[in-house]
């Protein structure tokens, strides 16, 4: 049988998909309408009948095409321009969005105590040495409140026996004898108010229940606790189950490191998100059930594995998805009780307040040993008095979406884990000031395993000279670097070579020029160029940096030479370090080469540069 193919074809008209706005759209339809429909209608102006329906398409199709643009804009963070669609790109990001940041500020604290002789000595009442507690707020002149950050304890002493704190006499008897004294400490306070809140929790499971904080621009959460005891850490996500604490360092290394580092674990954790809408602060905890063990609620497999003694079948079993969210892997939900939360909120540029105007007092926590009588210990505590040396610093208002959307592709690239070198030493230097503070950080590869690496690291005295890391750091480091090392990873911490040296150099002045102030003018170029802080771990001495100084230092026509030399032990009562270097025998190319792991330093630069002019 014949098939008429012809009749089986359906008509196509030409369509175009590229029109987009509503002119485009409305010509396209125009053409449509007058080639497929000439004899329907001819009238398509504005005011007939075929113009309003043109109009109606087209104003659908130019809607429909921006918001369709729209939506594809909004997936990319360069472009997107909705607040909430920033939020979470920044969120995706990881970028940690905050409010206003406080200001920082050294404040001095004064209080007057009544001398008492000891062993002949006229010194402050031991006893009535009092401890200013934490939480301690006073405030500027223009009203700024800032709150003292750790405890300031005025009886501390170093491993001498000597008292940290510094003091004046001010009152004496008829003798000269001096009768009260006035003591000073200095303590770092944070502009804010400190506020406690108490949140009731029902009876009710709730995976992930958040608690909103009902003020703005929170900047610290110090302490969340429920009436159970249990303690609540903040996390930067609800998958970190330790978390880092710090205890106080009672060993002979305790001047260069305050604290011990140790890794806990946090059952009990939350995680701290910021509505730039709103500038709120929300509380989200775990989804976790405390009363029931995870084997309880996952059951094992190896109770239903076959042969199953006594049994030739079992029935089929199930795991409910919903179920794993009552584990503790993501941390424990509150329940049943009620949380005490601590915070402090407040900042920007307005908390910047400049020196000498921190001057209240508004709200003293002090304690005294129990052996204090009590009317002298308030008669101390009334003579209480502070200031601040140094303006307040660091306040800023919030930052803008603008400015936040910028930090996106670096916080991308950022990882909360060491794969490079580069992270490596990013994360070194990251660990807090008081777990010790590490000046300079090198990586070498380690000859005898592939795998791991050598970290070179040296420390500042108090007198800012090199010194070697204290085994408190060491171990504070090692603590800290074992949370986010790759499994197959492996550190050796080792102490850096201080090389000390001093230069030597002869050069010619000018005639008209004066030799001392040549010479002068000679060490003083040289000091800035040789400066420890311009030195790295394994970084090579070049002979050429010297003579580009002496050689552009006012007055000198010409160098007759120059000598650089290592300088070790004991010279003319300065101590210098132990490590003998040949620095002949290290010289390459006009540049000297330290040891592995080694780093130059100009010790005593008043003495270790000898200068000769003709």
């Amino acid at each position: 049988m014949a098939i008429n193919i012809q009749k089986q074809l359906k008509k196509v008209s030409q369509r175009n998909y590229l029109a987009k706005d509503f002119e485009s759209f409305r010509a396209d339809l125009l053409a449509h309408a007058r080639l497929y429909f000439p004899d329907k209608i001819q009238d398509f102006s504005e005011a007939s009948l075929g113009g309003l329906l043109l109009d109606m398409a087209s104003f659908v199709g130019d809607t429909m095409s921006f918001y369709l643009d729209h939506q594809f804009n909004e997936l990319n963070w360069s472009t997107a321009l909705e607040t909430r669609n920033i939020q979470k790109h920044l969120r995706n990001a990881g970028v940690r969005v905050r409010g206003a940041a406080p200001s920082i500020c050294e404040v001095t604290f004064y209080i007057e105590v009544p001398a008492e002789t000891i062993a002949g000595e006229q010194i402050p009442t031991p006893s009535l040495l009092p401890k200013i507690l934490a939480s301690t707020r006073v405030s500027s002149n223009n009203g700024v409140p800032f709150s003292l950050l750790d405890d300031l304890d005025f009886a501390e002493q170093d491993l001498d026996g000597n008292y940290l704190y510094d003091y004046v006499v001010v009152e004496t008897d008829e003798e000269g004898n001096p009768t009260s004294f006035v003591l000073t400490r200095n303590g770092i306070c944070q502009s804010g108010t400190r506020k406690e809140v108490r949140i009731s929790i029902p009876n009710i499971r709730k995976p992930f229940r958040t608690v909103a904080l009902a003020d703005e621009n929170v900047t610290e959460v110090f302490e969340v606790k429920d009436t159970d005891g249990n303690v609540y850490y903040e996390v930067e996500s609800l998958s970190q189950d330790t978390v880092f604490r710090s205890t106080q360092n009672v060993t002979e290394d305790s001047d260069s490191v305050e604290s011990f580092l140790e890794v806990i674990p946090a059952p009990y954790r939350f995680v701290r998100t910021y509505n730039y809408s709103t500038k709120l602060t929300t509380l989200r905890f775990g989804s976790g059930d405390a009363d029931t063990l995870d084997n309880d609620i996952i059951p094992d497999p190896s109770e239903l594995a076959l042969p199953l003694y006594g049994k030739k079948v079992f029935s089929r079993f199930t795991i409910d998805p919903n179920s794993l969210l009552n584990t503790q892997t993501l941390g424990v939900a509150p329940r049943n009780t009620t949380l005490t939360i601590t915070y402090q909120f407040g900042g920007g540029l307005k908390h910047n307040v400049g020196s000498a105007t921190i001057r209240s007092v508004d709200l003293l926590y002090m304690e005294f040993k129990t052996t204090a009588e009590s009317t002298a210990a308030s008669a101390v505590r009334g003579t209480i008095d502070v200031s601040n040396p140094s303006p307040a610093t660091d306040g800023a208002n919030a930052p803008s979406l603008e400015q936040l959307r910028t930090q996106i592709p670096a916080a991308r690239k950022a990882q909360g884990r060491i794969i490079t070198k580069e992270d490596l030493v990013s994360r070194i230097y990251t660990l807090p000031n008081r777990f010790g503070r590490v000046y300079r950080v090198g990586l070498r590869d380690n000859p005898i395993n592939s795998l791991a690496s050598q970290i070179f690291i040296i420390s500042l005295d108090k007198d800012k000279k090199l010194t070697m890391s204290s085994d408190t750091l060491k171990k504070n480091l090692r603590n800290y670097l074992n949370e986010f090392r790759a499994v197959s990873d492996a550190y050796d911490i080792l102490d850096t070579q201080i090389i000390n040296f001093g230069v030597t150099f002869e050069v010619v002045a000018h005639p008209s020029s004066s030799k001392t102030k040549v010479a002068q003018t000679c060490i003083r170029n040289l000091q800035n160029v040789l400066k420890t802080e311009n030195f790295q771990i394994d970084m090579p001495l070049a002979y050429s940096d010297i003579v580009n100084v002496l050689l552009n230092s006012e007055g000198v026509i010409s160098l007759v030479n120059v000598k650089i030399a290592n300088i070790y032990g004991t010279n003319d009562e300065r101590v210098y370090s132990d490590v003998s270097f040949n620095v002949d025998g290290n010289t390459y190319q006009e540049m000297v080469i330290p040891n592995p792991g080694g780093m130059f330093e100009m010790k005593y630069p008043d003495d270790d540069i000898v200068a000769s002019v003709r």
